[in-house]
């Protein structure tokens, strides 16, 4: 297993993505911190994980909140030793053109996605620095290599992402710690489950591989980046995106 006796931290854990990495992660010999903001998701999330044999602890956090992200963090190190791995997963959209976006949906996005993602990496980095190892994997997103109409906020606070990133993996480097980047592009969620056919088939058309990724497929990328086999590679963004941004 690759990731044998390893304890990982995933964020917005509960369901979606972040569900689909930590039971990835957790098939493959970790034990599993899920902090959602939903506990009761979360802790059905735990049950399915322990189900594989495998510990797991449901958190309730707020990642926009400093302090109750490093109060989060030291419950999982008393219940769970320590943090070999961090998943930044938790995010929001709030969609509406740059003229009609309200400071809240700005802002609300921007603490989330960016805040939050620092949070937890300002968090955990000092048990991390201190066992002088780790692996820190941030989900941003195409929209943040390449914008999108209607995203200003959502695409700011991605592009941050991937910044903050590299900026962690040249910092924490001389601790053996690697910080790198998913950017995934259009997955298969509940949220385009709802889309109508033609937009689909629009957003299909657009991707070379002429099919939308599924929540595993990131899980895959997220699991050779906190396994052993990425050692040697930080500060970079991984696409899984089918295609669609080949720069």
């Amino acid at each position: 297993m690759r990731l044998k006796d390893k304890v990982a931290l995933v964020t917005g854990g509960a369901r979606g993505i972040g569900q689909a990495i930590a039971m990835t992660f957790a098939r493959e010999g970790a034990d599993i911190a899920v902090a959602d903001v939903n506990l009761e998701i979360a802790q059905k999330t735990c049950s399915d994980i322990e189900n594989l044999g495998r510990k797991a602890f449901a958190v309730d956090m707020d990642v926009t909140n400093y302090e109750k992200v490093e109060e989060g963090i030291n419950k999982i190190l008393d219940k769970l030793g320590k943090v070999d791995i961090l998943v930044n997963n938790a995010g929001i959209t709030k969609d509406n053109i740059l003229l009609r976006m309200s400071q809240a949906d700005w802002d609300a996005v921007i603490n989330v996605n960016l805040k939050g993602t620092f949070n937890c990496i300002k968090a955990v980095s000092r048990p991390m620095v201190k066992q002088r190892s780790g692996k820190i994997i941030s989900i941003a997103s195409i929209i943040g290599l390449m914008g999108n109409f209607g995203q200003a906020n959502y695409a700011a606070s991605k592009a941050g992402i991937i910044a903050l990133t590299k900026t962690v993996a040249k910092e924490l480097a001389s601790r053996n710690i690697n910080a790198n980047a998913v950017a995934p592009g259009f997955i298969q969620t509940e949220m385009t489950a709802k889309l109508p056919e033609d937009i689909k088939k629009k957003m299909q058309e657009a991707i070379p591989l002429a099919n939308l990724g599924t929540p595993q497929d990131v899980a895959n990328a997220c699991l050779f980046l906190a396994s052993e086999e990425s050692s040697y590679i930080t500060g970079q963004v991984i696409t899984v995106d089918g295609g669609m941004v080949m720069a």
